[in-house]
């Protein structure tokens, strides 16, 4: 926006200063060169003056559109999602126009849909098919392509043996992109196309622990990835809780990773770029391999018979209690309170929930918190004999196609739109050379 396409000024025919602006809109002043950067505040010098000026009605806009000086604060989820009106940065924070995800206060949303009702009706490939179109297509498979699944397990069996399952998809969404020529047109039938595909890859590379496992054509993406986290064999109630919890981990607003996949998808990157961005944010043990830890916790409290030991224990060594609190769910996280609901119903579950819930227990005589999905997922995978990056694998094939959901949502916006402005903090310039 250039400076003669600004509105006008106020009545009182009084622009403000840099400071007034900042104040007006309760940010630091780096952040009022951050809008104008974006294009959401106009900059003006006057002739002969010194500094930037604005024009108080469009710092108003600005501020109604970041929700601030709204009576009783910031209202509801819904209500910050519509007064926000677009993207923009607040208080220093990235906000990007969505319509996948709706976090609430004890519940969550996809496309308006409670994501827990969804999975209770639906599995992971219904319901990430109709995230990505809109359609609801009953008893949809995702099926592998011949040439992609055979590069695919040809890069994965190529990795050290004692490479990790997530390190295996990496190396398995790489080998399916240099098989598909079309992975560069980014318009939505294509990428619709490539994303179920991909999905089936990323399970099919992996290799395979139950012998007598086989993937039967037609069956359900979760009765193909039990065999490759576990050894036990699959019943139908086992494979129904890791069903849902592929669906309910499909995605969740702008997570660390989706926010990696978005700034690839921003910058045109292809679907298989997308995903490679998402799956190098899941590697932290703040995010995606979180469960991992919380598995090894339950381990360690069955193991000992106590869970006021092993939680004495992370404490002396100043480490949190994994699998508890979330920063956007006051109470228990609503995916965690399905799958546990899920999990009691299996005989095999039964010491594992017990010392799950002994965990919440005992933290909560001084600690108001609660159980977080990664804890459900260390039940899932404790209780079937599952490794401890299990949990994060299935968050990482899961999120996948939240990934791809919020790609065809960024390639209909502006490109490199998702570009915040750093706030330096070096010497100040000029320096002389070194």
């Amino acid at each position: 926006m250039t400076d003669d396409a600004a509105g006008g000024t106020s009545g009182s025919g009084q622009r403000l200063s840099t400071r007034e602006t900042a104040d007006r809109l309760g940010v630091k002043s780096e952040t009022v060169y951050a809008y104008v950067s974006r294009g959401l505040l106009t900059s003006r010098r006057a002739p002969g003056g010194r500094g930037s000026t604005f024009d108080p009605d469009e710092v108003d806009a600005l501020a109604r559109r970041s929700g601030r000086g709204r009576p009783g604060g910031d209202g509801t989820p819904a209500d910050r999602a519509a007064a926000s009106g677009g993207d923009g940065l607040s208080d220093g924070t990235l906000t990007a126009r969505t319509g996948i995800t709706l976090i609430d206060t004890d519940r969550y949303y996809f496309r308006g849909v409670d994501a827990c009702a969804l999975a209770a009706r639906y599995g992971y490939e219904e319901t990430a098919a109709w995230l990505w179109t809109g359609e609801l297509t009953p008893g949809i498979r995702f099926t592998a392509p011949p040439e992609s699944l055979a590069a695919a397990r040809r890069a994965v069996e190529a990795l050290p043996a004692h490479s990790g399952l997530v390190d295996r998809l990496r190396a398995a969404t790489i080998a399916a992109a240099v098989t598909d020529p079309l992975r560069f047109d980014l318009s939505a039938p294509t990428v619709l196309a490539a994303a179920p595909a991909l999905i089936a890859t990323l399970v099919g590379a992996l290799p395979v622990r139950e012998t007598d496992a086989a993937d039967e054509p037609g069956t359900a993406l979760a009765e193909r990835l039990w065999p490759r986290l576990t050894r036990h064999p699959a019943d139908q109630a086992s494979v129904c809780v890791l069903d849902a919890a592929l669906t309910l981990l499909i995605d969740h607003d702008l997570a660390a990773s989706t926010l990696a996949a978005r700034v690839a998808a921003s910058a045109r990157a292809n679907p298989y770029a997308v995903v490679s961005a998402g799956l190098g944010a899941v590697d932290g043990p703040l995010h995606g391999a979180a469960s991992g830890l919380a598995h090894r916790l339950l381990t360690d409290v069955l193991d000992r018979g106590s869970a006021a030991a092993v939680v004495a224990d992370q404490l002396r060594e100043g480490r949190r209690i994994p699998g508890l609190g979330h920063r956007l769910y006051p109470g228990e996280d609503p995916r965690a309170r399905m799958l546990f609901g899920l999990l009691e119903e299996l005989p095999r579950a039964a010491p594992a929930l017990a010392a799950a819930r002994e965990v919440v227990e005992t933290t909560a005589r001084y600690t108001p918190l609660h159980a977080n999905v990664d804890l459900a997922l260390a039940v899932l995978s404790v209780s079937a004999g599952m490794p401890a990056e299990a949990g994060e694998t299935v968050f990482a094939v899961a999120r996948t196609a939240g990934w791809i959901a919020h790609a065809l949502e960024e390639y209909q916006e502006r490109p490199l739109r998702l570009r915040p402005s750093g706030h330096y903090t070096g010497p100040t310039p000029p320096q002389p050379l070194p």
